[in-house]
């Protein structure tokens, strides 16, 4: 059953009360774990008072062990409900951005500024990227990779074959869609550089620092280092004396060897720090992709990549677990204790070497496939979201047509839809129309929709078929100070690029959307037939969207290959009224006269120059 936008946006503030109801009582938990650990600590401080005012017993002494084995275990506690605390923040961050894209239309992930570029043939003209884009609206990745396959998916057309299968693979994703709210809550816990940071670590950095653990006599030396540290400790607990000294001796020993190594351990932990946490949110979140029996193809194929005997979760937790057993570093007072007794650098760092020799690769290729989901959940959740949206059907033969065509980035109550299709064969189908009247939305509806159709995502249409078009804009066309480029230059610039992509691609479409604005209106018409007659002449289909009416005329001249639409203005008491339908034949009525009348210029078009 299908659910309405409302019931879908009742579901998402559903998920962020029940988020913040455990976030409190976490909170709670937190903090009355903070008072215990203040508890052990005045314990401890009187046990060791004691112990100086009455003289040293082993009684005493194994006391005094007490609050630090409990504080040990509440340290791990306090670790565990951190982490979860953490994770439930960022679950609540997730839901709370849908509510907020919902309601306001805002996202609180990055919107792809990087991504824009004037020269790409359409991005710029039909808003792909930056602010207020359709990237911006859909994207859901918080990896480095994730946001470029996502940019990627929107700057150029698949293949009809592969977006058939991304279609398949987006719908997948959407009937598991509570499953990707908590992958994207893992996901949402680093820097987006993060996992590309551990990434390259383990490709080309950590094959050359993990060799200092290849030495036999260090292996052996820090497997056996507890066993002596406690041969050491206990005898000095229960009879003290010399046996204290022989400690002494060997945690100095042991202080040496870590100073002689410090250089070495330090560069394996570069890159590692503070990202258990990460590895071990990715870990849970993985494993549900792997739990799940995968039906389309798209996703089987880049999931077989990473398949082995031991699962990608079970390796991201397992270097999860030595990383957070590494962070002890963090914590200056444990991190002297373990390495004097523990060797604990070395435990970790020989660990790290055992799991990057069994592990390593396959983890390099998950981290891919990590970003691989991420963009494909952007789509499942953009189609989760826009319920009325249709997947369009892919057609082998040129073909363009849609019912109730709208435009995704308009607001479901300001949205008008337009019925449309291409002829059987391409024509040029001049738009004409009063200013503020449509054209230019209804150009870029078409353009944009066919963007989302090409990444095999759903479309803003009730039905839509279209066969594979290789888009070209000329929309909005700026000069250049730095370049030195006028308006007329950018606009030949442009022209430039159409006409060579039209003649160089193999499934061309041009959205043009008043030709030549700079320069006069004569020039501007001639160049403006010229060109629709190239369009003609190359079997282009173009929508050209213009003011000047005369472009209209030449249907009279090009029965077959020209067709004319347009946007009206209904008057009514002075007042001007827009419906934004498309509706056959040329424009009759404009309103210049109109909108320069509203801001105190009139005008009398029969009368003469009296000068």
């Amino acid at each position: 059953m299908v659910k309405s936008k409302d019931s879908i946006l009742k579901d998402y503030q559903n998920n962020v009360a029940i988020q913040e109801t455990q976030i409190k009582e976490l909170h709670k938990t937190l903090n009355n774990i903070s008072l215990s650990r203040l508890g052990l600590f005045i314990i401890e401080i009187l046990l060791v008072s004691i112990t100086i005012y009455f003289g040293y017993h082993w009684v005493t002494g194994l006391l005094m062990c007490l609050p630090v084995l409990c504080f040990m275990v509440i340290v791990k506690r306090q670790s565990a409900k951190e982490n979860e605390l953490n994770y439930a923040e960022k679950l609540l961050f997730v839901f709370q951005n849908e509510v907020n894209l919902i309601v306001t239309g805002k996202n609180k992930y990055k919107e792809g500024k990087h991504f824009e570029d004037e020269y790409h043939p359409y991005s710029s003209d039909l808003d792909i990227y930056g602010h207020s884009s359709l990237y911006a609206f859909i994207n859901r990745s918080n990896t480095v990779n994730g946001m470029k396959l996502l940019a990627d998916s929107l700057s150029k057309p698949g293949n009809p074959e592969t977006i058939i299968e991304r279609q398949e693979a987006i719908a997948e994703l959407t009937r598991n869609i509570d499953r990707t709210f908590h992958f994207r809550a893992g996901l949402q816990n680093h820097k987006p550089e993060q996992l590309e940071i551990i990434a390259y670590k383990l490709e080309h950095q950590l094959p050359e620092q993990l060799k200092f653990t290849h030495k036999p006599l260090l292996k052996i030396y820090t497997a056996i280092a507890p066993f002596l540290s406690a041969g050491f400790i206990l005898p000095g607990i229960l009879y003290g004396g010399v046996y204290w000294e022989v400690l002494g001796l060997y945690a100095l020993i042991n202080v040496i060897l870590n100073f002689a190594y410090r250089h070495e351990i330090g560069k394996i932990y570069m890159g590692f720090s503070r990202s258990a946490s990460l590895l071990s949110a990715i870990s849970g979140t993985v494993k549900w992709t792997e739990e799940l029996k995968w039906e389309s193809k798209y996703i089987q194929r880049f999931s077989a990549e990473i398949k082995s005997e031991t699962p990608l979760s079970t390796q991201i937790k397992e270097l999860s677990g030595i990383i957070n057993a590494f962070d002890v570093r963090l914590n200056v007072l444990l991190m002297i204790m373990f390495n004097i007794f523990l060797l604990w650098d070395f435990r970790c760092s020989i660990r790290l070497d055992q799991w990057f020799i069994k592990s390593s690769n396959q983890l390099i290729r998950g981290l891919y496939t990590i970003s691989q989901f991420e963009e494909l959940i952007s789509f499942a959740t953009f189609n989760h979201n826009e319920p009325d949206f249709t997947f369009p059907v892919i057609s082998d033969t040129f073909h363009f047509g849609a019912k109730e065509l709208g435009h995704p980035l308009i607001t479901e109550n300001k949205r008008v839809v337009n019925t449309y299709s291409f002829n059987s064969l391409p024509t040029v189908d001049i738009v004409t129309g009063s200013n503020m009247a449509g054209k230019s939305t209804f150009l870029r509806t078409a353009g944009i929709n066919m963007v989302l159709a090409f990444a095999g995502a759903p479309v803003c249409a009730k039905y839509m078929k279209v066969s594979i078009f290789e888009i070209l804009t000329y929309m909005r066309i700026k000069d250049s100070l730095n370049d030195q480029t006028s308006t007329f230059k950018a606009e030949l610039n442009r022209l430039k690029m159409i006409l060579e992509g039209v003649t160089t691609l193999s499934y061309p479409l041009v959205l043009i959307d008043e030709m030549l604005r700079g320069t006069n209106s004569k020039d501007k018409y001639l160049g403006s037939k010229v060109f629709i007659q190239q369009m003609i002449l190359k079997k282009t289909p173009t929508l050209f969207a213009t003011h000047d009416l005369q472009l209209s005329e030449m249907i009279e001249k090009y029965a077959k290959e020209v067709r004319n639409y347009h946007f009206d203005i209904q008057l009514s008491e002075g007042e001007m009224n827009f419906d934004y339908k498309l509706k056959d034949g040329a424009c009759k009525t404009f309103n210049a006269a109109l909108l320069l009348k509203e801001i105190g210029l009139s005008f009398n078009p029969d009368e003469s120059d009296s000068r």
